[in-house]
């Protein structure tokens, strides 16, 4: 078949997909969430047991998501319709890329919420708020942020405005040039905090609690974890890979640069597990502490070391850079779909699209004060909680087991053997039987899990 061409551009080279997909995948769920899940699931097990979901479910999920955006060269919805009209005879598969671009814009809605505290506490950790301060005074800080719609509001629309001025300036000019610079500066924060965390006594005691496994701490719901980890922490099944890979060159290996994402942003994962796991230790804090270890356990260590106030400075700015480049990912696909179908301009789709993002962004803003209480909350709680809970449990593991139900079935073999020139030996047999068999199979039981019907059934 004759390639398309895509009509937004294309990345200069490989290595501008990688930082870009990258960039997509890694977000607070790398830095935030994959410390504070190995904390509650026993350290060691869990990382064995995630690294193994990774290379068996999130790779060739991966693998498959960009192989359909290069092979439609459109954004999401438009490459699923091409795809499904080629392969199937119908177009119905445009429901999942729909679903795709839907869950980007909800996720981003709140995402920016939680994204917009980074900056909070990045100001006040540089400007000494918690050194030695005690755990009230940190909880105290944390509870006046959250109790504070207005200040929880601007921040929101800070970082809207970040993400969209990125979007506006199209794949080479905006998206690729803010990759360039975000993702080195990204990992070499990791690496100054993780050389920091080496100078604390526990940092060999870090290194056995993520590397030492005690197999008899598993249990079925650390398995589950460790697989809904793996898919989510690649930013599959919201349109973000698809999305990106139509702009992926004709002559990059979908195998390869797929390996290296995954090989990097795993190494953000475990990367941030080894500078905040000594620095948790050090002091005596929970490392299963929740979503709390972010914003209120460091805040309380940073500021009783040496160095913290620094320290602590460039973590909450690793954070910041981190969810950047995530939301850029997440919001593109809906631009790309104006910009198609309506002949907009680049920077007025991602105007639109931010403005109707941070409208959404309000019902979480509020779901921390004024819609907290019981009186406001329905279905999954408050409107955050709904928020979390539609795309997380059922949009994200549904879009997943689709593309890989696409990819696997419904694109014929010569196809995907095109795409992947891989040929059709040993490695392309791997993937199709990971694609086919093994990753379905995992995304229903993920999908089962997260929606609470696993139990049900049991």
């Amino acid at each position: 078949m004759a390639r398309r061409e895509s009509l937004h551009g294309q990345w200069s080279s490989r290595m501008a997909f990688v930082l870009a997909a990258t960039g997509a995948a890694v977000g607070l769920g790398n830095i935030w969430k994959f410390p504070y899940m190995t904390g509650e699931n026993g350290g060691g097990a869990f990382v064995i047991i995630y690294l193994a979901c990774v290379l068996a479910i999130g790779l060739p999920i991966f693998m498959a998501e960009a192989l359909l955006g290069r092979r439609g060269r459109r954004n999401p919805i438009n490459t699923m319709k091409l795809l499904s009209e080629e392969e199937a005879g119908g177009g119905w598969w445009q429901l999942v890329g729909w679903m795709g671009v839907l869950a980007g814009v909800l996720i981003l809605s709140y995402y920016s919420v939680i994204a917009g505290w980074t900056f909070f506490y990045a100001w006040d950790t540089a400007a000494g708020v918690f050194t030695d301060a005690t755990k009230a005074v940190v909880n105290t800080e944390f509870d006046d942020l959250m109790a504070s719609w207005p200040w929880l509001l601007a921040l929101h629309t800070i970082f809207i405005g970040l993400t969209v001025f990125v979007v506006a300036r199209g794949v080479e000019q905006g998206l690729e040039a803010a990759v360039k610079y975000l993702m080195p500066a990204l990992f070499i924060l990791l690496l100054v905090l993780v050389g920091y965390a080496m100078s604390t006594e526990h940092f060999a005691d870090a290194m056995g609690y993520m590397f030492k496994p005690d197999f008899s701490q598993v249990t079925g719901g650390t398995i589950l974890a460790a697989m809904g980890q793996a898919f989510f922490s690649l930013s599959l099944g919201m349109g973000a890979i698809m999305a990106y890979g139509a702009y992926l060159p004709d002559d990059s290996s979908i195998g390869e640069t797929s390996l290296t994402v995954v090989f990097a942003d795993t190494s953000v994962a475990l990367l941030a597990g080894l500078a905040i796991f000594p620095i948790v230790l050090q002091h005596g804090l929970n490392p299963g502490a929740g979503p709390e270890l972010i914003f209120k356990t460091l805040p309380l260590a940073f500021g009783s070391m040496p160095g913290g106030q620094v320290f602590g400075t460039l973590f909450f700015v690793l954070l910041i850079f981190a969810a950047w480049s995530s939301s850029i990912g997440l919001i593109e696909p809906a631009c790309a779909r104006l910009v198609e179908n309506h002949n907009m301009s680049r920077r007025k789709a991602a105007m639109l699209v931010g403005a109707v993002v941070w409208v959404i962004g309000i019902g979480s803003v509020l779901s921390f004060n004024v819609f907290s209480g019981e009186e406001y909350q329905f279905m999954a709680g408050t409107w955050f909680d709904n928020m979390d809970y539609l795309t997380s449990n059922i949009m994200l593991p549904l879009g997943g087991l689709l593309i890989a139900l696409f990819a696997g079935w419904v694109m014929c073999k010569s196809s995907t053997v095109e795409e992947l020139e891989m040929g059709t030996g040993f490695r392309y047999n791997v993937w199709s039987f990971l694609i086919r068999f093994l990753a379905p199979i995992a995304l229903v039981i993920v999908f089962l899990n997260a929606t609470g019907l696993l139990g049900k059934l049991g």
